[in-house]
């Protein structure tokens, strides 16, 4: 059986971004109902070096949308870092998701062996194949900081579990 890279990157997406707007969606409850401003739990970090929650949210979500794009050979997405508010942050994860849901499934397919150059800082490029960097870079980009995301907010008392890391609300 083979598996397209086009199923996995657009299912990876809808599992994933969704589930991470449930976790936000959770977060800006618990927010509310403590009656603290969003931007106490947006700008946490869970240690002094590493990204705050809004960020993690706006790399797990690049990391996706990004990929699709060099998967199909396209122009990346301009998705500007802007977000103050958890509705905000969950719109950010449609409109990635969407993206990637839009983004041409024969042309990723096609792609699957085509050697690609990721950037890597410092003017430094990384060659793999379309499959290696899926596989390698951005789903561990996605699962590190949707998994990132998830534990700032359960650090700050949101109640959050395993299940809604895996699945987004209502599967």
């Amino acid at each position: 059986m083979t598996v397209l890279l086009s199923t996995l990157i657009k299912d990876a997406s809808t599992q994933t971004l969704g589930a991470l707007g449930g976790i936000l969606k959770k977060g800006a409850d618990h927010a509310a109902h403590l009656k603290l401003p969003e931007d106490v739990f947006l700008n946490f970090r869970l240690f002094p070096d590493m990204f705050p929650l809004s960020r993690q949210v706006q790399i797990a979500t690049d990391s996706l949308s990004r990929g699709a794009a060099r998967l199909a050979g396209t122009d990346l997405p301009a998705f500007p870092d802007v977000e103050t508010s958890f509705a905000q942050l969950i719109e950010r994860t449609q409109k990635a998701n969407a993206y990637v849901q839009a983004a041409s499934a024969d042309a990723i397919n096609a792609r699957c062996n085509t050697t690609i150059n990721i950037p890597v800082g410092g003017g430094q490029e990384l060659p793999m194949t379309c499959a290696a960097y899926l596989q390698g870079w951005v789903f561990p980009n996605l699962y590190f900081h949707t998994a990132a995301a998830y534990n700032i907010l359960r650090h700050n008392g949101v109640t959050l579990g395993k299940r809604d890391y895996l699945r987004p609300p209502g599967q």
